[in-house]
């Protein structure tokens, strides 16, 4: 049996019997494929491991930077009470129009607002409105405005908040301090962000399983 294929089995594992779908997961995922969006939304046990994060943070008001179907979206959402408030950014049309069904479909549009175009527009006009700051923010857009978008999470949330930047390893490429990818330079620039910054501190993991090798960042707003 190949290494990968070990992680794909370890993973579907953990997920049946920690992080099953129900219908309305399942049902995000197939109506996602249909439309055609990219396999790139987290794993079962990835979107219950974010469930956890958000419970753990008491959170209220969650802030997502990448929306794509919504699968994501649902394990937040269901974290808040029932007069929380979570708004997700996406910027493909055609994804938020999935989204916002498959949010409805799993009872969570009174709780969910899918705000559409590009994230850096959209963050501007979010602080304009003066929020209550985000308890968690949860990163996984587009790699390369990532130290933007930790940015603009320290400055949309307060002390204790929680940071989680997705896709941090991008299959080790990240070592590469020569590489002029996109991807890898932004995600590089915000890890070292995250590094120097005086009100972060975070850590990084490496994951293996269905998703392939990646791993995320945690970050705590200090005050």
């Amino acid at each position: 049996m190949s290494e990968s294929h070990v992680w794909d089995e370890v993973d579907a594992y953990f997920t049946a019997h920690l992080a099953p779908d129900d219908e309305a997961l399942a049902a995000a995922l197939r109506d996602s494929d249909a439309a055609g969006l990219p396999h790139i939304n987290v794993a079962g046990n990835q979107g219950k491991l974010l469930q956890l994060l958000a419970q753990i943070q008491g959170a209220r008001h969650i802030l997502e930077i990448g929306t794509l179907g919504g699968y994501s979206t649902i394990w937040l959402a269901r974290a808040l009470p029932a007069d929380g408030r979570l708004v997700s950014l996406e910027y493909d049309p055609r994804h938020a129009e999935v989204a916002v069904r498959n949010i409805a479909r799993a009872g969570l549009d009174e709780l969910v607002e899918v705000r559409v175009g590009p994230a850096l527009e959209s963050l501007p006009k979010l602080a304009d409105e003066n929020p209550p700051p985000f308890d968690l923010v949860f990163i996984d857009a587009d790699k390369v405005n990532n130290p933007h978008y930790v940015e603009w999470a320290l400055k949309l949330t307060s002390t204790g908040s929680l940071i989680v930047l997705d896709n941090v390893v991008r299959g080790g490429r990240v070592l590469d301090a020569d590489s002029t990818a996109p991807d890898v330079t932004g995600t590089r620039t915000a890890i070292e962000l995250i590094a120097g910054h005086p009100r972060l501190s975070g850590t990084a993991i490496q994951t293996v399983g269905m998703k392939g090798y990646d791993g995320f960042a945690l970050a705590r707003v200090l005050a």
